[in-house]
């Protein structure tokens, strides 16, 4: 570990950990959102008011609360309040079906939910799907009259008084939940600490990015994400920065608005992001912005977009790599020590390992599977034995990636270890996607592969055999699979083929699709 890093205490609690950093703070802005803001000081005063009132509501220690919000000052208020009652938090994607909400329900065994007004009715539809109960109901800025047994928000807040003392909490204790998708089966809910937390702030936020107190940051990636819980709470609540929050859709117009009227200094995307920014017409001017410094995560970020943003607006995209189980970026460019088309070099407080399939060490230039060392480790997938064995492996951790490093200790993404597919930084199961394309009546066959777009993007595409005699357009197959899928996954190319390639035993051949796209189709 870096010298000049001291670990928690092994008492820690990090929700009070940042309201005792920011004390002297309390008049500063700590966080920008759609209907105004609010100060280090009301902040700390509502965490506190909400971790009472979700013990006067029967919430205990160690008991769950499902968090399904968008991007607010009330998501922040929910997440740290519940760390600070020393409740667990189970920060969830709003962009799932009920069926994907009914399974974690499920899992979790949430005793209660805090959900925004706009999802409540989804969260509804999962409640009807699974004989789970939740006991209580709390609704952030509700569109229209609470359910029967419903409380709102504000009025948890507000109706109670501060919790003196925060819960004498462990670091190494189980403190929040992110749900990781994987490759096959359902969602993992994958198990984070409270020193977890400390130590990307320390490693990551302070330490490579260099967050000072007088930044404003901007995260078109949502807190949901563990990419976008450090960028915008977990950091620039740990230097005392101002963070602007964004319910809606990070659309390049929504996006440029907050760049302009709100003038951050940090702005965090994903090179999706980046790239449909720059094809804008209604892309800023240089002057038009404050920024400093850009990061990006979930994707590897082409050359290219990073070579165009940086001749645009004059400052780095510091692109790196993280993952649901170690909570933030451990491999990364650097300020002033970017070069685009790597993920740089180790976060420090890091180890990278690259091992062939014999589990030895490659040499440079070689790919192998990517293992991670470090202090921000999950503990587990919950109630998933097998996964967390296979994952969590001593103090290593598999990350699902291959990588190769050069001569200069740079590493380079190759791939995926599995058949996910990552787009617009979010992870899609291929299989997922050719189930659901296969439901269609006039559908006999699908595959689904990855495909760069013109960027140098993944995206989905399907290869797609139709049954003799019916027809359909790709209009049609893109609109039945957002129907029946979280919008997100939907196919973004579509090829109507006569047949699939496949083996002698009549299994798909993926590889060959897959070496088709790279051939350029």
């Amino acid at each position: 570990m870096l010298a000049n890093i001291l670990p928690p205490p092994a008492r820690f609690n990090f929700a009070q950990h940042l309201i005792t950093l920011n004390a002297a703070r309390a008049g500063k802005t700590a966080l920008i959102d759609d209907l105004g803001t609010l100060s280090y000081g009301d902040l700390a005063g509502q965490v506190q008011r909400f971790a009472s009132g979700l013990t006067a509501l029967g919430l205990r220690r160690e008991d769950r609360l499902f968090l399904l919000m968008q991007d607010s000052s009330d998501w922040v208020v929910a997440f740290l309040g519940a760390l600070y009652a020393g409740v667990v938090p189970v920060a969830l994607n709003t962009l799932l079906t009920p069926e994907d909400y009914a399974y974690m329900l499920d899992n979790s065994r949430a005793q209660a939910a805090a959900v925004s007004g706009p999802l409540l009715p989804t969260l509804q539809a999962a409640m009807a799907q699974t004989p789970h109960e939740l006991k209580t109901l709390i609704v952030s800025r509700p569109a229209e009259a609470l359910p029967a047994g419903a409380v709102d928000f504000s009025a948890v807040v507000s109706g109670h008084a501060p919790m003196a003392t925060s819960a004498a909490t462990l670091a190494d204790e189980a403190a929040f939940w992110l749900y990781s998708s994987g490759s096959t089966g359902k969602p993992k809910g994958t198990v984070h600490t409270q020193g977890n937390l400390y130590w990307t702030a320390e490693l990551y936020g302070k330490n490579v990015l260099g967050l000072r107190e007088s930044d404003v940051v901007f995260s078109a990636a949502k807190l949901f994400f563990a990419y976008g819980l450090g960028n915008a709470l977990t950091f620039p609540l740990s230097v005392g920065a101002s963070v602007v929050l964004m319910a809606e859709r990070p659309t390049p117009q929504a996006t440029f608005k907050r760049l302009t009227a709100h003038q951050p200094t940090v702005f965090y995307g994903a090179p999706t992001g980046y790239g449909g920014m720059l094809a804008s017409p209604d892309l800023p001017a240089r002057s038009a912005v404050s920024l400093r410094l850009c990061s990006s995560a979930g994707e590897a970020l082409p050359r290219d977009i990073g070579e165009r943003w940086t001749a645009h607006f004059g400052c780095e995209i510091i692109d790196g790599i993280g993952s649901t189980e170690m909570l933030h970026v451990f491999l990364s460019n650097r300020p002033g020590d970017v070069r685009y088309g790597t993920t740089g070099k180790p976060v420090p407080g890091y180890e990278i390992e690259l091992r062939d399939e014999a589990d030895e060490v490659v040499g440079a230039n070689q790919i192998g599977d990517l293992y991670v060392k470090g202090p921000s480790a999950a503990l587990m997938y919950w109630n998933n034995r097998e996964k967390s064995r296979d994952t969590f492996q001593g103090a290593w951790t598999k990350s699902g990636d291959k990588y190769t490093r050069d001569a200069d200790g740079y590493y380079t993404y190759a791939g995926r270890n599995d058949d996910m597919l990552k787009v617009s930084g979010i992870y899609v199961s291929p299989f997922e996607v050719e189930a659901t394309v296969m439901q269609h009546p006039a559908v006999l066959e699908c595959a689904v592969v990855g495909k760069q777009d013109t960027d140098g993007l993944v995206k989905t595409k399907a290869f797609i055999v139709l049954k003799t005699g019916q027809t359909l357009t790709e209009a049609e197959v893109k609109a039945f699979v957002k129907e029946h899928l979280a919008p997100y996954k939907y196919p973004r190319f579509i090829e109507f083929v006569n047949e699939l390639p496949k083996t002698a035993t009549g299994k798909i051949q993926r590889f060959r699709l897959r070496e088709k796209e790279a051939a350029g189709g």
